[in-house]
């Protein structure tokens, strides 16, 4: 089996450089760097850019590592290179040798409080831009050693191609090595501008709004079903005008394009915002998901903690 193979020959690797005792070759570290950096961009060539290596190199470190496994572990063709089904059992062992090698890193070097390195935030652009966007400023302020990427954009993201260290989802997720837990519940409802109500007039039953022009997301972008708030209003919900962007919507109903469903802890804050048939409520929640390997690492951590704390301190503007 590939994996008695990889154990075996990682204890051996302080032998001989160049063989082992029984005539196969090493596994270096490096290789396995680089099989994961072809494993989550699914390509030799965007590996190395990401890797600052060339082409060449990382084809020829691959290779190296198949031989000294025994294994293929990577389909290699001109569209891309797909994991075998030895190649994702060892994806595994990789995944789990590196958060070793990075929680080891941060232990020899952690004797100060001092909590340093680079995370990126992957969420909602509502969630985000209107609520994390104001808040980080705060964490940095507290480690300064701390870098901070947020990626507010309305799209999943990818943690075992490490798109994200922390992505804010609005599902909880089914699949994969990952680790999630609830961060918060939020509400949704309808908002109007007071010029288009005083126009149009306000709609008395859920039925009336189809004669109302309504704003709503692009149907075939919504990248999760939760996101399909209009369902949870009415079936017929007719977009007159439609926005792949929360925040997008928000600005098209304040500048009296139409009705929207909006989120209750961004239109609550916009004094010319007014609730429509405020008894209807859409409510969800955002889910807080991080890779297993990222569990000890204590600059993932302390991001985590941060935003624990941050919506415990505010839930109440999300209900």
């Amino acid at each position: 089996m590939v994996s008695a193979s990889i154990v075996r020959k990682l204890k051996q690797q302080t032998l001989d450089p160049q063989t082992l005792p029984d005539g196969s070759q090493p596994v270096n570290w490096d290789d396995i760097r680089i099989f994961l950096g072809i494993a989550r961009s699914g390509q030799i060539l965007a590996a190395a850019r990401r890797l600052g290596l060339n082409h060449a190199t990382v084809a020829r470190r691959l290779t190296a590592l198949e031989t000294a496994l025994e294994a293929r572990l990577f389909d290699r063709s001109t569209s891309g290179c797909f994991l075998t089904e030895a190649g994702s059992r060892f994806l595994e062992r990789a995944e789990r040798m590196e958060a070793e090698m990075m929680a080891a890193k941060e232990d020899l070097g952690g004797n100060s409080v001092e909590v340093t390195g680079t995370v990126r935030i992957g969420a909602p652009d509502g969630f985000g831009v209107a609520y994390l966007g104001p808040r980080l400023a705060k964490l940095t302020r507290a480690h300064p050693g701390l870098t901070i990427q947020l990626v507010p954009v309305p799209r999943s993201f990818s943690l075992s191609r490490r798109e994200a260290d922390i992505a804010v989802t609005v599902e909880r997720p089914e699949h994969g090595r990952l680790v999630a837990s609830k961060l918060v519940d939020y509400a949704l409802g309808l908002y109007a501008s007071p010029a288009y109500l005083e126009e149009r007039g306000m709609p008395e039953t859920p039925a009336s709004l189809s004669d109302h022009d309504l704003v709503g997301f692009v149907e075939d972008l919504i990248y999760s079903p939760a996101l399909n708030y209009a369902a949870d209003v009415v079936r017929d919900w007719s977009s007159r005008f439609e926005i792949a962007s929360a925040l997008g919507q928000t600005e098209a109903v304040k500048a009296g394009a139409g009705i929207g469903i909006l989120h209750h802890f961004i239109a609550r804050s916009l004094p010319d915002l007014i609730p429509v048939l405020p008894d209807l409520r859409i409510e969800r929640a955002y889910w807080m998901v991080t890779h297993e390997s990222s569990r000890p690492l204590r600059h993932v951590s302390v991001v985590q903690d941060f935003l624990r704390n941050c919506v415990a301190e505010d839930r109440g503007m999300f209900g």
